[in-house]
């Protein structure tokens, strides 16, 4: 063994604090077994990538330090697209060849252990119900959801705020639909106008996304009792944390409906939970197997929220892991925020596969042991080059390492264990049964019946000396229609005549106004000629002798 590799490789992943054990680190063939390369569990919130083709134990990597975050009392979340990771609930089998075999190369002390698991789906028929309402959502995470532009967007806004407004609750995505329905129509117009108002076109397209969306199973996931991201954080007494195994092989048809979930999961862990800082270990791990899913057909917007979200929830104590096939299946921008990386060996089988496999072999730091495009083809199963960051916060030496075995079963349990577990589950009973209580949907369905019933009272009334039931339904809907149409002319006609009155009434007072001006102005000019009439008067001989003689008869002078 290289003297230099072996100081370099026990110098980079000597720690003094509680960390996660991968396996030790290889050169050539030959294993370097008294080095462990390891993670700081403190290190665990820097997020992270375990790629490799297909068959290389990608997910015996991620049962490997699911489980022993488990021990370290760290909860895990795990989505298992293929059913795989079942086995993570029992203990491993001691007896196997290839186990043994490992661990005496490795000189490993493997003590087969199970683990706390709850199972999850979004189907309901592989572990507890998640659900979510269409209101926690919020109109910006769904319209991102939906591909809405910046106006379809803002109009979804006006719809959740007039909801808020009038208590219309939006709980499953038919309270939406009916909604959207109701303010697009003529009734709903008026009352959207005091929001700004909203068009039939735009409404439209966003009823069509709304349908896709459906279309892709997500009917199922919105609704009541909406799923509490806090019962992802359960320790059990003695300590260990619990990992919830998102089922998703019932679905997986479905990438839609996983990647909805996904991002509503993260945004509400990212809403509920405090700012944390620097913990000695994550509040909360996240695995993400077939991670591509979450990707795969993303618009621009949607992978601008994956990214603000994994950049800041890192400070609310949780760590992401994403689990794929070639590190290209994952955005630059999402890459960019990741700290450790677990790469097993990739195939070039063609062009494409080329530029991939050189393209990986660039992002890895430089090593004076290892030509890195060749040994990311030459690493066996369960083998793979590792960087971490050390808890001084940069990068460890890059090591081809023989990854250790998981603790716990390498494979799906058998349908009876796994039903047995299912019965086990403590959430099965919480999210179990779906509520569904009066919503938007119910509300806004009984406002129209009532008005209907209102305006088709005529209509409905006998016809002829038979009675009832004389028109056939689409001839009452055409009588209603008839009916409510008359009944609106009605009122525009009532509002006119009143308008006009108001008018009418208005001109009379402002004529009556005039009339008394000019009166007052009229009586105003006729005192003002008499007083300057009588100063004339006075100030003549005439009147002065006139004035002489009334007063002297009236107070006895000559």
């Amino acid at each position: 063994m290289d003297p230099a590799f072996r100081e370099a490789m026990a110098q980079g992943y000597a720690l003094t604090e509680p960390a996660l054990v991968l396996g030790s680190p290889l050169l050539g063939d030959t294993v370097l077994p008294e080095v462990r390369v390891q993670i700081a569990l403190a290190m665990m919130n820097r997020h992270g990538l375990i790629a490799g083709a297909t068959g290389t134990g990608k997910t015996k990597t991620l049962q490997v330090m699911a489980g022993e975050l488990s021990d370290a009392g760290v909860p895990v979340f795990i989505s298992d697209i293929k059913g795989d990771v079942t086995g993570i609930a029992v203990p491993g089998d001691a007896t196997n060849p290839k186990i043994q075999e490992r661990i005496a190369s490795l000189q490993y002390d493997y003590r087969p252990a199970g683990h706390p698991v709850e199972f999850l789906s979004l189907s309901g028929s592989l572990g507890a119900q998640l659900r979510a309402t269409v209101h926690s959502f919020g109109p910006l995470l769904l319209g991102k959801v939906l591909d809405l532009n910046e106006t379809q967007t803002a109009v979804m806004s006006l719809v959740f705020q007039y909801c808020d407004d009038h208590d219309l609750p939006l709980l499953d995505l038919a309270d939406l639909r009916t909604t959207l329905n109701y303010l697009a129509s003529d009734e709903g117009k008026e009352l959207m106008e005091q929001y700004g108002g909203m068009s039939k076109a735009t409404v439209g397209v966003m009823l069509r996304s709304l349908i896709t969306l459906e279309q892709s199973g997500a009917d199922a996931f919105f609704g009541e009792p909406e799923f509490d991201v806090h019962d992802l954080m359960r320790m059990t007494p003695d300590g260990r944390g619990v990992i919830s195994v998102l089922e998703l092989s019932d679905v997986m048809d479905k990438p839609r409906l996983f990647s909805t979930f996904m991002l509503w999961m993260l945004a509400q862990l990212y809403s509920k939970l405090p700012e944390m800082g620097d913990l000695p270990k994550p509040k909360l791990a996240f695995f993400f197997d077939e991670a591509h899913l979450l990707f795969d057909d993303a618009s621009k917007a949607l992978m601008d929220q994956v990214e603000l979200t994994v950049r800041l929830i890192r400070s609310k104590g949780v760590g992401v892991y994403f689990v794929t096939q070639s590190p290209t299946d994952v955005p630059s921008s999402v890459l960019a925020q990741l700290g450790s990386r677990v790469q097993h060996a990739l195939r070039a089988f063609t062009p494409e596969d080329a530029d991939n496999l050189r393209k990986t072999a660039r992002t890895f730091p430089t090593s004076e042991f290892y030509d890195v495009e060749k040994q990311i083809t030459s690493l066996g199963i369960g083998e793979a080059l590792v960087t971490v960051l050390s808890p001084r916060g940069v990068p460890t030496p890059l090591a081809a390492t023989r990854l250790v075995p998981p603790d716990s079963f390498m494979g799906a349990l058998e349908p009876a264990a796994f039903q047995d577990q299912l019965a086990a589950g403590a959430l099965r009973a919480k999210y179990g049964q779906a509520i569904d209580r009066d919503s938007a949907h119910e509300m806004i369905t009984r406002r129209i019946a009532s008005a209907r019933t209102v305006a088709a009272g005529p209509a409905v009334a006998p016809t002829t000396g038979t009675g009832l039931n004389t028109m056939t339904p689409a001839q009452q809907r055409r009588e209603v229609a008839r009916q409510q149409r008359e009944i609106a002319a009605a009122e525009r006609a009532a509002a006119r005549a009143q308008k006009q009155a108001q008018v009418a009434a208005e001109r009379e007072w402002r004529e009556r106004q005039r009339h008394q001006a000019t009166a007052a102005r009229q009586a105003s000019r006729e005192r003002e000629a008499m007083i300057r009439e009588t100063s004339r008067v006075i100030r003549s001989r005439s009147g002065q002798s006139i004035i002489r003689s009334v007063f002297g008869t009236l107070f006895g002078g000559k």
